[in-house]
């Protein structure tokens, strides 16, 4: 096997299942917290990686990905958490909020390894691998936060459209989720997602991190 291969799997492994298994446990976490505790009895509320790896989803496509596209394009998905919408104490609002837990620990986790990031830095420690592993901590979870927004059913960014879209446009753009995949993977063949919403997206989401480190980038001046 290449060994820049082995390499990229060691740097990123760890980021990965982290930011896999926090991204579908905040779903079920704040799905139990507004009504509906069906992730929590099915065991998906966890920090268990096994529970949220889907083998198709997660490994073989991504594999198969970065092999076809010699490492240009990867793309994967976890198991989704179970939510019966209907259960939530106020669906079309708490569905929102549910939706947007996934990415919105992603970018809490793109903080976190930001903060690893500098931390190594400040401490001045010499081994590259850690500092790659963060800067990948931090990449991996703001492409994760991006792509899941993208305002497609059934992708995150969806479900938060069809709450703030009146009833019945919502109604007929909930319709697509069943071929939501489909749509979604041929718009990122054609360039569309990763050219025109990722970049700017990221962007964004990069400048927001880098707000919330300005109080400890202060502390260590």
């Amino acid at each position: 096997m290449d060994s820049s291969l082995i390499q990229t799997f060691a740097v990123y492994a760890l980021p990965v299942l982290f930011a896999i298994t926090l991204h579908e446990a905040a779903h079920g976490y704040v799905s139990k917290h507004f009504g509906d505790n069906t992730a929590y009895v099915l065991g998906r509320v966890s920090l268990n990686p096994v529970r949220h790896i889907d083998p198709i989803g997660t490994i073989a496509v991504p594999l198969l990905l970065y092999f076809l596209t010699k490492g240009q394009f990867v793309f994967g998905y976890a198991k989704p958490v179970p939510v019966v919408f209907s259960r939530l104490r106020n669906p079309r609002w708490h569905g929102m909020w549910v939706a947007l837990a996934g990415p919105g620990s992603n970018l809490l986790q793109a903080f976190v390894w930001a903060l690893v990031a500098i931390g190594l830095a400040w401490a001045r420690v010499q081994e590259p691998f850690f500092a790659e592993m963060a800067r990948a901590g931090v990449l991996v979870n703001l492409v994760m936060a991006a792509f899941n927004l993208f305002p497609i059913p059934p992708l995150d960014g969806g479900r938060v459209l069809t709450a703030l879209l009146p009833q019945r446009i919502a109604h007929a753009v909930s319709r697509i989720e069943p071929y939501g995949i489909f749509v979604v993977l041929a718009l990122v063949a054609a360039g569309v997602i990763t050219q025109v919403w990722m970049r700017p997206v990221i962007n964004l989401l990069a400048t927001l991190v880098e707000l919330m480190l300005q109080p400890f980038l202060m502390l260590l001046q």
